[in-house]
């Protein structure tokens, strides 16, 4: 049977990230530790302190589907935070009708490649769930070459162990929980897999991803802002989209600049021309 501490440890840092002021309650002094007392969560769930304990504790394994509604309710939980909370309850007391993780397959598939290709010169890329990058087009590997980043290589492991990375993450702590948060979410189906547990060894050291990883993120942004320090180009302002793909779990990443300073080095970095705007087209034409 799988392990039970992952639900029971969920469920204790969604409590103690909480304040009384986020529920509405009023704080009734200092506290001996952080977040909501479990006697407040167990008011608010509807549940006895005995059994929120026991939960807590891993001590029970078969919460029914209404006490982790009701616990969810009260954790105030996202709907991403939900969908983990039931794919833990689902793994702890029924594992043996959970499927088996697939494996982290590298292939990527023809079509995949043919399209990385038409969207260059926009860097774009693929990575696994545990964002190994498995394949990449060819403005990508030209930007990021000189970042330290290179086709397989894993975005976590540049993000925590490069030893530029703070310079290269001008929002370095964004970086690092978005990191953290797709490692978390990955390692429900992943976590006793050889290349997981091989990347989690090289991370654990540090304070700043032993933070983070226990607090057990699991929201996943899709889309939103990025920049990175480029050696030759400077400051580039990006806009990131994130699709999934239906192979192996891929996730495919463009890189979209964000103003029109970052689309020029850009360009000046990969050697692209000046895009000729329409009406430039439609004058050479009527010649």
């Amino acid at each position: 049977m799988a392990s039970i501490a992952p639900l029971a440890e969920f469920l204790r840092t969604r409590r103690e990230q909480l304040s009384p002021a986020d529920v509405g309650l009023r704080d009734t002094g200092r506290r001996r530790t952080p977040g909501l007392r479990r006697e407040e969560v167990a008011t608010l769930a509807g549940v006895s302190i005995d059994y929120l304990v026991r939960i807590e504790q891993g001590r029970d394994i078969h919460p029914s589907a209404a006490v982790l509604s009701a616990l969810a309710d009260a954790l105030q939980l996202g709907l991403e935070d939900r969908t983990h909370l039931a794919r833990l309850a689902a793994q702890t007391s029924n594992a043996e009708f959970c499927p088996a993780a697939p494996a982290l397959v590298d292939d990527v598939a023809p079509t995949v490649h043919i399209l990385l290709d038409q969207l260059d010169p926009t860097p774009a890329f693929v990575v696994d769930p545990i964002n190994d990058v498995v394949a990449s087009n060819q403005a990508w590997r030209t930007l990021v070459d000189p970042l330290g980043l290179v086709d397989h290589a894993n975005l976590a492991h540049h993000v925590f162990l490069h030893p530029d990375a703070h310079t290269i993450y001008p929002d370095w702590d964004a970086a690092a929980d978005a990191q953290v948060s797709r490692l978390r979410a990955a390692s429900l189906r992943w976590g006793e897999h050889p290349r997981f547990t091989a990347l989690l060894a090289q991370l654990e050291g540090m304070a700043d991803f032993t933070e983070r990883w226990s607090a057990h993120p699991v929201a996943e942004k899709r889309r939103g802002p990025k920049r990175l320090v480029h050696p030759d180009a400077g400051e580039l302002r990006l806009t990131y989209e994130a699709m999934d793909l239906s192979d192996h779990e891929h996730r495919l990443i463009a890189w979209l600049p964000a103003d029109e300073a970052t689309a020029s080095a850009i360009r000046a970095t990969l050697d692209v021309a000046e895009p000729v705007s329409p009406a430039v087209l439609r004058v050479v034409g009527e010649n």
